[in-house]
């Protein structure tokens, strides 16, 4: 079996198989190493609006729930969190919102054009726009942008975010690889009605696509969308589906995600031992952090000092990048 180049019927014979987990975690631990070294990047993430046009079934940012209290932060006060990241060290800087319609390309060219003055490498996911506005932010500085597929599966992507179209988020992604955008996407794990064949697509799909960044997280249900019934994603299931992704992908960069500590305790530091090379701590002003619930009982390490977290990444015999963790 050449480990560097799955078929996707050995993809789905790993995901199946879990007397393979600890060949796989360690393996995907090795190449994580060799690759990327043990450089962990920190990247303080800003969630500057919840307010979203879309109606994804799974996001408690959802237009239709009426349950959420809603926020905007305002341009001047995105710039003035931005340099209180930088001057906790931070080299990356994340903007994060729901698809508000306020933020249009000249409102957002502006914050981007003043952030990127304060030396840091500026990452976007603020969802589907046209290929105007992503060269606008192109030109205006923005260096990489995470949007996720979230499922290869056509049928499955349609059940899950109605009034929106399949084609057109594989458009973002290729016109943001055009542009020169490293460019992030990524899987839910655990959606309902996925299967272990679509998750192995998704895989194959990160590389046919040249991802520089894969996000990971399992399904989290949220009480106030129409999936607050179904049951959770599995923790391992994910982890498995990001060791696979950083074997077929050795040289990107891949995120242990919020999500993966919400299901499990320790969920950061097991992602970080099974491929994973980036931690995003929020940074978003405290009155709003909790009301940007895509799911509920998201695990913050915001509270948490630099030296707490580097203490943590310190303990498994890693170290926080001092550089602005482009792939390498």
């Amino acid at each position: 079996m050449n480990v560097m180049n799955f078929s996707k019927q050995e993809i789905i014979e790993i995901l199946r198989d879990d007397s393979k987990n600890e060949w796989l975690l360690s393996l995907a631990n090795r190449i994580r190493r060799e690759n990327v070294g043990d450089e962990v990047h920190l990247r303080g993430l800003i969630e500057f609006s919840n307010i979203c046009k879309s109606t994804c079934k799974y996001c408690g940012l959802r237009c239709e729930n009426k349950n959420i209290e809603r926020y905007r932060i305002q341009p001047e006060d995105i710039i003035f969190y931005a340099q209180k990241a930088v001057d906790m060290g931070y080299k990356t800087i994340v903007l994060q919102s729901g698809e508000d319609k306020f933020f249009s390309k000249d409102v957002m060219c502006e914050i981007i054009k003043e952030i990127k003055k304060l030396d840091v490498a500026l990452t976007l996911s603020i969802g589907e726009r046209s290929f105007e506005e992503y060269k606008a932010f192109r030109d205006s500085g923005a260096d990489r942008y995470l949007i996720r597929i979230e499922t290869t599966d056509r049928n499955l992507y349609s059940q899950m975010h109605p009034n929106m179209g399949f084609d057109n988020r594989v458009r973002c992604l290729k016109d943001l690889k055009a542009l020169g955008f490293e460019t992030g996407t990524g899987c839910l794990v655990g959606l309902p009605g996925q299967t272990v064949e679509s998750l192995a697509d998704d895989i194959l799909f990160f590389k046919e696509i040249g991802a520089d960044m894969v996000g990971i997280g399992p399904f989290i249900a949220h009480p106030d969308t129409p999936l607050k019934d179904e049951p959770n994603g599995d923790f391992i299931l994910a982890l498995k589906v990001m060791a696979l992704t950083r074997i077929l992908l050795p040289d990107i960069n891949i995120p242990a995600t919020t999500a993966m500590e919400t299901l499990n305790p320790n969920g950061r530091i097991i992602a970080l031992q099974s491929g994973a090379n980036v931690v995003m701590p929020n940074v978003t002003v405290t009155e709003f952090r909790e009301k940007y619930e895509i799911y509920p009982g998201k695990v913050e390490i915001s509270d948490c000092s630099r030296e707490i977290i580097e203490e943590k990444i310190n303990s498994i015999d890693r170290v926080i990048a001092s550089g602005y963790g482009f792939r390498k």
